[in-house]
C-alpha cells in the first residue's frame, strides 16, 4: 500500500475520466453474514470514514457491536467507478474510505466518531503512516445534517485538546455530499480472509495523540 504519488487533489481536467459500469461486491459479508449493499433494515443509519488504509479501519468498525454492516471503497473524488490501481495513482480524487451501516438504537454516532479520532493518525494531511497519498487523507462522510453537526462538534473538541498539547490541528475533511464506489471484491473484509495482511496501529496508544474529551 506504499504511495509516493503527488499529494494534491486533481482537478477535473486532470482526472482520469472513469467508466459508467459499477464495482459491486458479491455475497454477503463474510464476517458478519449479512448483505454489503442496500437495502438495509430500515432501522439503520450509514455513515463513511476516511482513516488511511481501509482494510484496517474496515476491521475496526466491524468489531463494533451496534454495526449492521461494513464495506470499503472510494469516494470523495471526481472520476466515476474507479478501480484500485487508479485511485492508487493520484488522478481520481478519490480517498480510501469504509462505508458503516449501524443501528442507532444500539450504537450512537458519537460512539462512532470516538472511534474515528481515535484510532487513525487525523493530522497527516495526504497520508497516513507510511502511506502517502490524496487517498490516504483522514476524513468524515456523512448522510444527514445531524452528523454533519455532530462531526464537526466533535472535530472542533479533539482540535481543542490538540492545540492542549501543543500539537498541530487536524487535517480531516467533512463532507456531505460526495460519491461512493465500491471497491473490489478483494478488499472486502481483506483482513478477515488475510489474517496476517497489512493493518499498521496508529491508534492513540500508538501515536501518543490525545483522547477525544468526554462533551
Amino acid at each position: 500500500m506504499w504511495n509516493k504519488r503527488k499529494l494534491t487533489l486533481p482537478t477535473p481536467e486532470e482526472a482520469l475520466a472513469g467508466r459508467d459500469t459499477p464495482i459491486i461486491p458479491r455475497g454477503e459479508h463474510v464476517v458478519l453474514g449479512v448483505p454489503m449493499t442496500p437495502p438495509y433494515p430500515e432501522n439503520t443509519a450509514v455513515c463513511y470514514f476516511g482513516m488511511g488504509c481501509f482494510w484496517g479501519a474496515e476491521k475496526l468498525f466491524w468489531q463494533v457491536p451496534g454495526v449492521y454492516t461494513t464495506a470499503v471503497g472510494y469516494g470523495a473524488g471526481i472520476t466515476p467507478n474507479p478501480t484500485y490501481e487508479e485511485v492508487c495513482s493520484g488522478k481520481t480524487g478519490h480517498n480510501e474510505i469504509v462505508k458503516v451501516v449501524y443501528l442507532p438504537e444500539k450504537i450512537q454516532f458519537t460512539e462512532l466518531l470516538r472511534l474515528f479520532w481515535e484510532n487513525h493518525n487525523p493530522c497527516e494531511g495526504m497520508r497516513q503512516g507510511n502511506d502517502i497519498g490524496t487517498q490516504y487523507r483522514s476524513g468524515i462522510y456523512v448522510t444527514t445534517p445531524d452528523q454533519k453537526q455532530q462531526a464537526t462538534q466533535s472535530k472542533s473538541r479533539y482540535d481543542q485538546a490538540l492545540s492542549q498539547h501543543n500539537l498541530e490541528p487536524t487535517t480531516s475533511e467533512i463532507l456531505g455530499q460526495f460519491d461512493f464506489y465500491y471497491a473490489e471484491d478483494y478488499h472486502q473484509q481483506y483482513l478477515a480472509k488475510n489474517p496476517l495482511g497489512y493493518c499498521p496501529n496508529h491508534s492513540c496508544d500508538a501515536t501518543g495523540l490525545p483522547r477525544l474529551p468526554t462533551a
